[in-house]
């Protein structure tokens, strides 16, 4: 491998999530594709970004929309093919960006023909690929394990009498990762895409890898409360983030070491003290554990601070931070935080420590689209029907220009598009200097040419009622960011600080010198560069 001499590519990166599904339509079919996804390229050239994460395009039955994988060395004829894939990271390439992959390891559809060979009998030299378990002494499931799209997490297979364990779907049973023969075919297949040019990975519920070889019940969730989602009423002790987990990130990291400058990325919803033992030993494992703290923190200033601070202290040594404000799972930031905070939501992701990933649409503040009853396609919506868990209000397609169907397709797309597409899209956006988009571009901009803000440490960070207060610092270069979370504007004295404007959410007062005070509209937030002499803001909290 070649040797390092500055620090990696996706530290210094933007990465930018697209659902393939959604992002553009190629061939009017009203269901997006690489073609499509190449076709927009230069889009996410001109935002800025260095690094594009594709959901899942292999080939599936489409039940959970390819996390129901049928074959890992296949693209889904949905998508294209693999020349179309070869396309795209080829021309994407060509613009510097680099093409990361959802890979799920951690189950297969059940229409994949190592799980046919598997359940054909429990003599089948592929039994143990999977996790298979006899009935309980009453006939029933081996034990109380849940799955999180509803009800019992194992299926009975009526034909060989035992029952097959599902995280998720019955029809995606979990792979058995204590199985060498498995996790030698799994690092088979990150070597495949490796090869053809693929920049890294992000891994699909990576805590769920590794279960309780005794198969002991979950307890019961002491917390759990009416209104929650029926998985919820366990905690699931025995059936994730269980000891081995971290052998089999350290295995994937490996085999990613194989290839100069790929990353590996991991998808964890866990609290932070769990969340950062993936970075691994020695800093071994994934090199980006998702942090979705912002994804569940209330959104107030206080919070936001003191959530950043315990993610810092928590981090092991080296082990570089990133931050997530919206997924394909989780609603809309513009509809979580109102789409004038969403300015100030960016401007946070795009100046934190760390490497951010932002979500397609978001930059243009696309909202959470109400989907009508028969135009639901999540199963977990359809499983668990009344505990708001649709994720489709998030999938929408993106939104182009005021066309009838957006510039997304030709034909009714696969999901509805939101009433205001016809305001809210690139055209307009892109035209406006003051919009989201432009917002967006410009902090991509500013991060890049700022080394405080791109690879500086964080100094010190802390509320002052609704404003929050961070520094970034490298070498000399000190930056400041204020932001109002609040609705009402904000005067604040900081006694030692002066400075100059570098970018405001607004625009109106880029350039402006800072000595002593600090005002911000609501919803506004300021990057500062701090003069040499400048003193770090009284009342902020130092870090590390």
């Amino acid at each position: 491998m070649t040797a390092r001499t500055e620090p990696p590519w996706w530290q210094r990166a933007v990465i930018y999530q697209v659902y393939p599904r959604s992002f553009q339509d190629d061939n009017g079919d009203g269901v997006g594709d690489l073609a499509g996804i190449t076709r927009r390229l230069p889009y996410l050239h001109g935002l800025g970004v260095d690094a594009v994460w594709l959901a899942p395009i292999f080939r599936s039955p489409m039940r959970d929309f390819g996390y129901d994988i049928s074959d890992y060395r296949d693209v889904d004829p949905l998508f294209g093919t693999l020349a179309d894939l070869d396309a795209l990271i080829a021309a994407a390439h060509g613009l510097g960006l680099r093409i990361l992959l959802d890979f799920v390891p951690n189950h297969t559809s059940d229409e994949h023909p190592w799980f046919r060979y598997s359940r054909m009998s429990r003599e089948s030299p592929k039994r143990d690929w999977y996790i298979w378990r006899d009935p309980a002494a009453d006939g029933g499931p081996p034990n109380n394990w849940l799955s999180e799209f509803g009800g019992s997490a194992w299926e009975l297979d009526p034909a060989t009498g035992q029952y097959y364990y599902h995280a998720f779907l019955s029809a995606q049973p979990d792979l058995n990762w204590r199985n060498p023969q498995v996790v030698g075919a799994m690092h088979d297949v990150m070597r495949f895409w490796l090869r053809r040019g693929v920049d890294g990975f992000r891994v699909d519920v990576m805590w769920h890898l590794m279960k309780d070889d005794r198969f002991r019940d979950n307890p019961e969730n002491p917390a759990y409360r009416h209104g929650m989602p029926p998985y919820r009423r366990l905690l699931p002790l025995y059936s994730a983030d269980f000891d081995g987990v971290q052998d089999i990130v350290a295995g994937l990291r490996r085999v990613v070491d194989e290839f100069d400058d790929r990353l590996l990325i991991g998808e964890i919803y866990l609290p932070i003290e769990r969340l950062v033992a993936y970075y691994g030993e020695r800093l071994g494992g994934a090199h980006l554990p998702f942090n979705f703290t912002l994804l569940e923190a209330a959104w107030s200033a206080p919070e936001i601070a003191r959530q950043v601070a315990a993610y810092e202290a928590a981090l092991p040594l080296g082990g570089w931070p990133n931050w997530v404000l919206g997924n394909h799972d989780r609603p809309r930031v513009a509809t979580r935080v109102g789409r004038a905070q969403a300015r100030v939501a960016a401007m946070l992701l795009l100046t934190l420590r760390g490497t951010p990933t932002l979500y397609y649409g978001d930059e243009l503040g696309m909202e959470q689209v109400k989907i009508p009853p028969d135009r639901v396609r999540d199963p977990w919506e359809r499983n668990v029907p009344g505990f708001g868990l649709g994720r489709d209000g998030a999938r929408t397609p993106m939104q182009w220009d005021a066309g009838r169907f957006s510039g997304f397709s030709m034909v009714e797309p696969w999901l509805p598009l939101t009433p205001d597409a016809t305001v809210i899209n690139v055209a307009v956006a892109s035209a406006d200097p003051g919009s989201l988009y432009n917002l967006c571009a410009r902090l991509v901009r500013t991060r890049r040419r700022n080394a405080a803000l791109q690879l500086g440490t964080l100094d010190a960070i802390a509320a002052r009622g609704d404003v929050l207060l961070f520094v970034r610092a490298h070498g000399p270069s000190r930056t400041l960011v204020a932001l109002n979370l609040g609705a009402s504007p904000a005067d604040l004295r900081v006694a030692g600080v002066r400075g100059h404007v570098l970018l405001a959410c607004s625009a109106r007062c880029e350039g402006e010198t800072i000595d002593g005070r600090i005002r911000l509209a609501p919803a506004d937030g300021l990057v500062i560069e701090l003069a040499p002499d400048s003193q770090i803001p009284v009342g902020t909290a130092s870090i590390g």
